[in-house]
């Protein structure tokens, strides 16, 4: 059986974005390049829009996930990059939104996991 040795997951609080965090199709396309960036597969592409104002964006991809949450009204987003695959960093991934969020201040948070 071959052995996950670590999975590695990115938590972003993104604070003052500049960008329009109401267009769910932006959103979706800065998602689908910072997984091509990263050298993930994306299996399927999940929005919602919420009202008044609001998105989330899921990438299911073929090696886990990506999702973004947005509150427009605070110039908040949330990012999760979770992947499973020692060959792709989640880093690279966030870079790409950052720069396409322009955010004023974020914090992140690195988790690895182990299956044992």
């Amino acid at each position: 059986m071959k052995r996950l040795k670590r999975i590695h997951e990115l938590l972003v609080d993104i604070y003052g974005c500049k960008s329009n965090l109401d267009d769910a199709e932006f959103l979706v396309a800065v998602l689908e390049e910072a997984a091509q960036k990263m050298g993930s597969t994306v299996v399927k592409t999940i929005c919602h829009k919420f009202s008044p104002t609001g998105s989330t964006v899921i990438l299911i991809l073929a090696e886990t996930h990506m999702s973004i949450h947005t509150w427009p009204e605070y110039k908040y987003a949330a990012l999760d990059i979770f992947v499973c695959s020692e060959e792709i960093d989640p880093e690279v991934g966030w870079r790409i939104v950052r720069v396409a969020l322009k955010p004023t201040s974020f914090k992140t948070s690195k988790l690895v996991r182990k299956i044992e």
